[in-house]
Parts: C-alpha cells; sequence; structure tokens
C-alpha cells in the first residue's frame, strides 16, 4: 500500500469471518493487515481515552445555555419561543455543517479538522461570555459553537471503528457514549453551580472555556494516520447506504425521533421542574439573577446516573441477545422507546401531584432512552461500508437534528407560548403551558418505537449486503 493511500484516518480491513457487521482478519488477509500504519493496542486505547474526554467536554458544552436558561431568561426578559430559539440556532448550525465535515473526514487528516473544529467551538464559548445586550447576539454565537462541534461528533465514532473490531468495537463505542449523557449532565452541574458562585450566568461560559482548551493538549496522543484501502468506487457506495439500505435510512429515522425527544427534554425540564416548584410552593419567584438552580444540579444527577447505567445495560443486553437474534439491536432500540415515553408522559402528568414522582419517571425514562446511544452507532457502522462512515454518520446527524432536535426547543416554546396566553394567572398559566406542550415528546418517542421495528426487518439483508460488497472488492483487488 503506497503512502498516496493514507488520505486520513479511516480504515477498512477486508472481512474474512464477520459478526453482525465487525471484521475480523483471517490468515489469507492477515498480510495486507500488517502494514507499518497499524497501531498498537496501547496506542487505540490511549487513543480512545482521548476521545472520550473530549466527548465529555464537547457535550458539558453543548449544555451550558439549557442549564442556565432560567437566568438568561430573566436576564433577556425573552419568552419561551424565543428561549428556545437559542438551542434551536445551535441545531441548525452543526447539523449544516456535519456534511462538509464528514466529506473532509473521509478524504484528509481527521486529526488536523478535529484540532480546527474544537478551536472554533472555545473561540465561540468566549465570545458568548460577553453577551450583555442582545440575545440575537448570543443565538449568533451559539450557532458557531454548534459548526465547532460537529466537526468532532461527525469524525470520532469512525475513528474508533477504525481501531477496533467485533465484541471490542462495541465497547469502546459504549464507553465512548457513555460521555454523551455523563457530559450533557455535567453541562448542567457546571452551569449551575458557577452560576450560584459567581452570581452570574456569563461565568459559566468562561469556566467551559478554560476546560475545552484542555482539548487541544490532548492531541498529540491520537494516532496521525491509520491505513485503509482506497480502492473502492465512491459513487458506487454513496448509492448503497443511503438508497439500498433500508435499515440505514429507517434506523436514521428513529435516531431522529430520539433527538426530537432529548433535544426538548434537554432544554426545558430544568425549567419545567423550576416552574413545578413554584406550583407547589417550594421556591419564591425569581425577582432577581442569579435564580434558584437546584432543579438543573439535580436533572444534571439524574443524568448522569441514568445515562451510564443507560448505556452499559444497552450494550451488554444487545451483546448477549445478538448471539441469539440478529435482529437484537433495532428491537433493543425499539424497547427503549416504547419503554420511555409512557414514563415521560407520567413524569410531566404527575407534577402537579408530586415532584417526586415527576423526578422518578424522569430518571426511568432517561434510562431507557439511554439504552439505544451505543446500539444505533453500531446499526449505522455495520451497514455502512467502512469507506462511507464518515458521510453516512453526517448524513444520519443532518437528518436526525432537521427533523430532530433542531426543532423541538423551539416546538415546545412557541406551543407554551400559545397556550400561556390563554391563563390568567402568570406562575399557574406559565406551568400549565409547558406542562402540556410536554406531551408532544411522549407521542414522538412511540414513532421512534415503530422506525426502530421497521429497521428489524431490514437489517440482516442491509448488513450481508455491506459485507458481500466489502468482499466483492476485496476478490478484485
Amino acid at each position: 500500500i503506497s503512502g498516496n493511500d493514507y488520505t486520513g484516518l479511516q480504515s477498512w480491513q477486508p472481512p474474512g469471518s464477520q459478526n453482525y457487521g465487525a471484521t475480523a482478519p483471517t490468515a489469507s488477509t492477515a498480510q495486507f493487515l500488517q502494514t507499518p500504519g497499524n497501531i498498537s493496542a496501547k496506542r487505540s486505547y490511549l487513543a480512545v481515552g482521548v476521545l472520550c474526554y473530549i466527548n465529555l467536554l464537547n457535550y458539558m458544552d453543548w449544555f451550558i445555555v439549557p442549564g442556565v436558561l432560567v437566568d438568561i431568561k430573566k436576564y433577556f426578559n425573552i419568552s419561551d419561543g424565543s428561549a428556545g430559539l437559542l438551542q434551536t440556532v445551535f441545531i441548525l448550525f452543526f447539523l449544516l455543517s456535519a456534511p462538509f465535515f464528514g466529506y473532509l473526514g473521509d478524504r484528509y487528516n481527521r486529526k488536523v479538522i478535529l484540532s480546527a473544529g474544537i478551536f472554533l467551538w472555545s473561540g465561540a464559548t468566549l465570545g458568548s461570555s460577553f453577551i450583555t445586550e442582545s440575545v440575537c447576539h448570543l443565538l449568533i454565537w451559539n450557532g458557531f459553537v454548534g459548526i465547532g462541534t460537529a466537526s468532532y461528533s461527525t469524525i470520532a465514532p469512525t475513528i474508533i471503528a477504525d481501531l477496533f473490531e467485533k465484541d471490542q468495537r462495541t465497547c469502546m463505542l459504549s464507553v465512548f457514549y457513555i460521555f454523551i449523557p455523563v457530559g450533557s449532565g455535567l453541562g448542567y452541574v457546571l452551569a449551575s453551580s458557577v452560576t450560584q458562585a459567581a452570581g452570574h450566568w456569563h461565568w459559566a461560559f468562561r469556566v467551559s472555556l478554560s476546560l475545552s482548551l484542555t482539548a487541544q493538549l490532548d492531541f498529540p496522543f491520537l494516532p496521525s494516520h491509520v491505513p485503509f484501502f482506497h480502492t473502492i468506487d465512491h459513487s458506487t457506495n454513496t448509492y448503497f447506504f443511503w438508497c439500498d439500505s433500508r435499515s440505514f435510512v429507517w434506523s436514521s429515522l428513529g435516531v431522529t425521533a430520539m433527538a426530537f425527544v432529548t433535544g426538548a427534554l434537554g432544554l426545558w425540564v430544568p425549567v419545567f421542574l423550576s416552574r413545578a416548584q413554584l406550583f407547589h410552593d417550594l421556591v419564591p419567584p425569581c425577582l432577581q439573577e442569579p435564580c434558584n438552580s437546584s432543579t438543573s444540579l439535580i436533572f444534571g444527577g439524574i443524568t448522569i446516573v441514568t445515562g451510564i447505567v443507560g448505556v452499559i445495560t444497552g450494550a451488554g443486553v444487545a451483546r448477549r441477545y445478538k448471539k441469539i437474534n440478529a435482529k437484537a439491536d433495532p428491537l433493543i432500540c425499539a424497547v427503549g422507546m416504547f419503554s420511555s415515553a409512557p414514563c415521560l408522559y407520567l413524569s410531566i402528568m404527575l407534577a402537579t401531584q408530586s415532584i417526586l414522582a415527576t423526578y422518578i419517571f424522569i430518571a426511568l425514562g432517561e434510562f431507557f432512552l439511554a439504552l439505544n446511544w451505543a446500539i444505533v452507532a453500531d446499526i449505522l457502522l455495520y451497514v455502512v461500508i467502512p469507506k462511507r462512515q464518515s458521510t453516512a454518520v453526517a448524513l444520519q446527524i443532518f437528518m436526525s437534528h432537521l427533523l430532530g432536535d433542531a426543532g423541538s426547543p423551539y416546538f415546545i416554546g412557541i406551543i407554551s407560548d400559545a397556550l400561556q396566553t390563554r391563563q390568567n394567572d402568570s406562575h399557574l398559566g406559565a406551568f400549565r403551558s409547558l406542562q402540556y406542550s410536554f406531551i408532544l415528546c411522549a407521542f414522538i418517542g412511540v414513532l421512534g418505537g415503530g422506525f426502530f421495528l421497521l429497521t428489524a426487518l431490514h437489517v440482516e439483508e442491509d448488513r450481508e449486503e455491506a459485507q458481500q460488497l466489502c468482499r466483492g472488492f476485496y476478490v478484485h483487488l
């Protein structure tokens, strides 16, 4: 393999024996795998550790705004709809840039792309911390944070897929995706804690910036190149994973439903819980900053715990169930979505009777959603050929965010505003309007479960077709 074949951090190892999409070398392919660019096991684990740490920082930065949303609403005196736009603009910038980074990731050095993306999101976070006059300026800076995080979210999972195979790959992806809920929860905790300590929400962005800059120090520990076979026709494979792989399409729709639910909950649950506390007269109204942030701290803690337990449980069940049922992955995802929907509905409706019951059912709903995080990534990686995985990830990100969490925070906000105008009491009206708006998430969760059931109908056929396509190109070599 010549040096010209190493055009990034993408690798493809010709499959001999496979277990649901993961490749394994045989004697006949060993000579191709013993290349100077191969990465040692120690270096691979170190690379995963670095990627997990950056993933933690990525999602901490992502959820700084939701963690201090009550304070931001108070500071700028904005409605629920305007507050929802903060997350919507972030996601729109994120999804519009994801295909661009996916294209670059399939063709150029991904280590350089990741570094540039982190530098961009760090700079935008710094800019957000100095916004004082208009919420529109905060919208713009938050959008640039979304562009920077898109580079990482698109490329990092495919690097892990290149470094590991079979059950090891599933295990490493599970570890990687654990840091999504952990980082999200820590984002709430960091934002609310720093705001309370410093007395102003701007400081949450500045502390987050200092943590993000440490990610640049970790890049020397990432491998510069992982070899791949640059011999696969681009147009054929693009057609394959987008048009022929029905499981890719249906699973992407399932991920879209997940994104809709998690996007709405991630932004609005702390605000909803704050209004529930006001409804029960547990806290006084917020008349000046900083506002009471106990709900962000509690919700952040719930997100961390349920995320870790959910991802580990989902990956463990999938690893065992796949041995007896080849459709295990999409079926587990369907169960997760169908189970989370009633839990979320009960958490919303029981808020008028008991805050404790609301916390319990929110925790259960988040746990069932977290079952799917690592599994949905693994589905994509074994129904899409390796040379096109970065682009496939980017397309899935674009689709899921465009139809999912790009709109859900804003939709919930404007529905809440519309319902609130019909209420007489301001505090009761604000609580009831957001409560009724959240019911939409339960219905979307059920719809997502249906998409994953449709994925299960086609996943075996599409996985085998992807494997045969790889074998065909290898034999041609």
